[in-house]
This record gives C-alpha cells, sequence and structure tokens, in this order.
C-alpha cells in the first residue's frame, strides 16, 4: 500500500511478520540492538518522510527493554517526519498497575501511556486492556480491539455440544467480561470465588486457610475458565479442581487473550489432571519449544485482526466492525 510503512519491534517478531504477510508486504528494514553497556540502538534503514507508520511491539519477558525500543522507534520516526504514527500493542505492558492498589504506589501503566505519547506516537492500538479506564490515559487516539469474536468462533468449532458450557470467572473481578463472551454463545455463567483468611494476622502457610465458594450450576457441564491474562496458575487450578470435583464439570477449558505464562506456570496448568485445554492467543510470544513441552496448550491466531485494522486506518475507513462479535470473525479465520 501506497506510503505505508511497518516497523516491527523484537519483542514478538513472529506476530508481526504474520500482520505483514496478511497486507501482502515485508517489514520496513530497521536495525535493533543493543550496545555492551545495555543502552538500546534503533536505526530506521528506509525513509518515513510523509509516511503512514506503523509501529508493532508487544510485551514480553523483557519487559521493560522492550519498551525502551518502543519509545526509540516512535522517536526515530517522528524524528525521520513521519506524517502518522501509530503504536500497535497487542499486549499492553503493565497494564496490572493502572490504579493505585496501595498507598503511595505508582499507576506506571498511565505513565507509560504518557511516554509513548510524549514520544511522539498518534495512535495507539491494543487488545483487552486489562481495565476499560486505561483508554482515558492517552490524550491521542485508542483503538481497544477484542479477542471475544475469535474465541467465540473457536468455541463453536472445537467444544461438542458448546451450547451446554458454562463461562467461568475465577474471581469477581472477571464477571463482566465472562457474561459479555456468555452472551455472544447464549450460554450460562458461573463464578468461583476463593476467599484467603490469615488466623490471628499470620501469614505463614500453615495459618492460611482458603474458602472456595461457586455461584452457578456446572454439573455434567463443559466449562471455559476465562480471564483477560494467564501469568500465575494457583487460582486457575484451584478454580479448575472446585468445579470438576465440587460442582461436578465435565470438562474444564482454561482460556485468556495474554498467554504471558511466568516461570513455570504453563508446565503446571498442562500438568493439572482438571483442566483439559488451555487457549490463548498470539498476542504474547510463547517460544516453539515450549507449546511442543505442553500438549494442552493451543495458541488461537489474531494476525488477521491486527492485519484488518492497519489496512482501515491507512485507508482512512471505520474499524467499528472489528468490534462487532458478528462481522469481526471473519476477520480472524
Amino acid at each position: 500500500m501506497d506510503k505505508l510503512k511497518i516497523f516491527v519491534g523484537n519483542s514478538h517478531q513472529e506476530l508481526g511478520s504474520l500482520i505483514c504477510s496478511h497486507l501482502n508486504m515485508a517489514p520496513s528494514p530497521c536495525t535493533l540492538r543493543k550496545f555492551s553497556n545495555g543502552e538500546t540502538s534503533v536505526q530506521l534503514n528506509i525513509s518515513v518522510r510523509n509516511q503512514d507508520v506503523y509501529i508493532i511491539q508487544s510485551g514480553d519477558k523483557s519487559i521493560n527493554d522492550s519498551i525502551m525500543e518502543l519509545l526509540i522507534l516512535i522517536s526515530a520516526c517522528k524524528g525521520g517526519s513521519a506524517a502518522r504514527i501509530t503504536v500497535i500493542i497487542p499486549e499492553f505492558p503493565y497494564a496490572k498497575h493502572s490504579k493505585m492498589t496501595k498507598s503511595r504506589s505508582a499507576i506506571t501503566a498511565r505513565m507509560l501511556a504518557d511516554l509513548i505519547t510524549m514520544a511522539g506516537a498518534d495512535h495507539v492500538v491494543s487488545m483487552d486492556l486489562k481495565a476499560s479506564q486505561m483508554q482515558g490515559f492517552f490524550d491521542k487516539p485508542i483503538d481497544n480491539l477484542y479477542a471475544a469474536p475469535t474465541l467465540a468462533h473457536w468455541i463453536r468449532f472445537n467444544i461438542p455440544n458448546y451450547e451446554t458450557l458454562a463461562i467461568v470467572s475465577k474471581d469477581s473481578e472477571g464477571t463482566k467480561r465472562v457474561a459479555e463472551l456468555a452472551d455472544k454463545l447464549k450460554v450460562n455463567f458461573a463464578m468461583v470465588h476463593t476467599d484467603q483468611y490469615f488466623k490471628d494476622g499470620v501469614s505463614t502457610e500453615e495459618h492460611q486457610r482458603k474458602i472456595t465458594t461457586l455461584v452457578g450450576n456446572v454439573k455434567d457441564k463443559p466449562i471455559m475458565i476465562l480471564d483477560d491474562t494467564i501469568d500465575k496458575p494457583d487460582l486457575i487450578i484451584t478454580a479448575a479442581n472446585f468445579c470438576k470435583s465440587k460442582g461436578q464439570a465435565k470438562n474444564v477449558y482454561v482460556a485468556a487473550t495474554h498467554g504471558v505464562f511466568l516461570d513455570d506456570c504453563l508446565e503446571k496448568l498442562n500438568d493439572c489432571e482438571f483442566i483439559d485445554k488451555i487457549i490463548v492467543t498470539n498476542t504474547h510470544a510463547i517460544p516453539e519449544e515450549k507449546m511442543l513441552r505442553n500438549p494442552k496448550l493451543e495458541v488461537i491466531d489474531v494476525s488477521r485482526i491486527f492485519a484488518e485494522c492497519i489496512r482501515r486506518l491507512h485507508n482512512g475507513e471505520s474499524i467499528s466492525q472489528l468490534f462487532n462479535a458478528n462481522n469481526g470473525i471473519k476477520y480472524a479465520l
């Protein structure tokens, strides 16, 4: 496409290449490297003057290096007189820090939004932001795409008798997300709530007591425990265990948009006898050898959604169809 340039950062080059392939173009050439002292170096190897530039950079295990690389890429394009700079961030870093959880803590997601804007970004595109209020952190336009249509399509074609499925939230914070997907599929939803108490204020393991409650009926039904991000396994395994053993669920699927899988999280989920399958999208890079070692994992490709978003933005078309549960599915196949 005329006057379109796409730069792909180091955080998730596979996703960037897939997006470019759907647009029938190659990633624009640039040199990204680190000096021996840890500093990041960015060199654009093509002119961006008066060009419509898109930068693809997601979260990864070297999150702070990826953020710095993104900011320098934006600044380099701004200095190169790009007409417009759009940043594609499939998994937004520091999304958990979108509110003050403790006294004197920082709202880091807001700070990162300010840095991206100050570096020169004119537009931001992400997917399934942790909290809707994050859209208000930006002074520039931001579009938050959704993985729900893609996941709904996967459910319809991969879960036998999906009409009997129950979508389950592992905590109260995820009930809105669960209810929305359940409404799209016209199925039931439920919630597992786990309270952890400490005897006499002592936090040692032997003094902890967990009480788990299931709200909703999952008996003899396949269930899907849904979240926006999977990074730690404990609450998911607790919910799967309770739904299978106490709630008498038939099959347990675990699904999320962002598969971060810190440390041995994926291995623990894969080895859990109560979990039948783990479904995530490819917004976060997962090493191939890790996927091969964990056969319960299935990764859904969302590159077509981002490619269609870029095409529409570049041509000045509306992207509202990408938010629609029915129209959006065709871009996720």
